[in-house]
């Protein structure tokens, strides 16, 4: 899935296959049938061009990690404590893009408690 969310764009075997190669040695077949897999649980689509096929990614990299976390806290027995304990592994980097997320979630007309609620 890396190779075909870098790409951005409906790629063929024969693309993936070169990309790969250029950090080590794999087989055509190999990536024909993982591309294969993909299409089959439904993660590409993909359209035949001659007789090859291209493929493109249905989702976004960022929706297939949200859709990861999502099943991950879901599964958990006691998602307040799964989030405490994901926010304490989080770099500063990384809860400053947590908040900027729930800013832009929340928007302008919907502050968060406590927030925008002075003088009235």
């Amino acid at each position: 899935m890396t190779r075909v969310w870098k790409w951005n764009r409906p790629v063929t075997v024969r693309e993936v296959l070169e990309d790969l190669q250029q950090e080590r040695s794999i087989a055509y077949t190999t990536v024909m049938t993982v591309l294969d897999n993909l299409h089959q649980k439904g993660w590409v689509r993909r359209e035949a061009e001659g007789r090859a096929y291209r493929y493109e990614a249905v989702s976004t990299r960022a929706a297939y990690s949200a859709a990861l976390m999502n099943e991950a806290w879901s599964q958990s027995d006691n998602p307040a404590a799964a989030l405490v304990a994901f926010f304490g592994m989080m770099s500063p980097e990384q809860r400053e893009a947590l908040s900027d997320a729930v800013r832009m979630v929340q928007g302008p007309d919907n502050p968060p408690s406590g927030e925008g609620t002075q003088g009235r």
